[in-house]
């Protein structure tokens, strides 16, 4: 009984800027990339590893993991137009026989080891597909054009993080059909009527977008380190 996680590395990182893709944004001396690699390989709860990376850096994402002795990376795969369209390339190299598939976004460099065990334990429970959240701190309202058509209650509103899990079978089938407008995985499993549940999230997994992010991951590094 295996599982295979998927490391989205694919994005360009427009807005974080600098010369390369987001993967590659420097981190306490080294790429992005390496700081989820480097976690999810020490993890107890994954098995194996496939790396999606930006067109053109394929060698450069070998080489990461090859530095860090990742010998849980079974493969390295260009991604495609869209996140989903990437996770659906990295999911085709995982084994057909893995039970579960973790689908985590490099951009979210900090990846706790109890929400592996969290989302990986519910699917155990029979969910289909588990995703960590946070409850959501603002009103949230629905908008067309200019108006407010709807405020929406703010406790049944979540926000959602990587890493998900998902029972293998069920991703594979959700990536089958149409991916296109996906805002993650979690979402096509529902669209096919899979059950989807949350788990408790962590703060810790923030999604790098902006220089700011970047700079606040790095001093959570370095509480890590001292």
């Amino acid at each position: 009984m295996s599982t295979w996680a998927v490391l989205v590395a694919a994005g360009r990182g427009e807005r974080l800027g600098g010369d390369r893709p987001k993967a590659f944004a420097p981190l306490r001396g080294r790429p992005l990339l390496a700081e989820s690699l480097e976690r999810l390989e020490a993890s107890d709860w994954i098995d194996a590893i496939v790396v999606v990376a930006p067109e053109g850096w394929e060698e450069p994402s070998i080489l990461v993991a090859e530095e860090l002795g990742c010998g849980k990376v079974s493969a390295t795969v260009t991604g495609g137009p869209s996140r989903a369209e990437s996770v659906r390339l990295g999911v085709a190299e995982t084994d057909p026989d893995a039970v579960a598939l973790v689908v985590h976004d490099a951009a979210r460099p900090l990846v706790p080891e109890d929400v592996l065990e969290r989302v990986l334990t519910a699917l155990g429970a029979g969910w289909d597909g588990a995703v960590p959240g946070l409850p959501v701190s603002d009103t949230i309202k629905r908008v067309g054009g200019e108006q407010v058509v709807e405020t929406l209650v703010r406790g049944e509103l979540v926000a959602v993080q990587t890493p998900q899990a998902f029972a293998a079978a069920a991703l594979r089938a959700a990536l089958d059909g149409d991916i296109s407008g996906a805002s993650d995985c979690a979402s096509l499993v529902e669209a096919r009527g899979g059950r989807v549940t949350v788990v408790a999230g962590d703060e810790r997994l923030l999604k790098v977008t902006t220089p700011a992010d970047l700079a606040l991951v790095e001093t959570w590094l370095a509480a890590e380190a001292s």
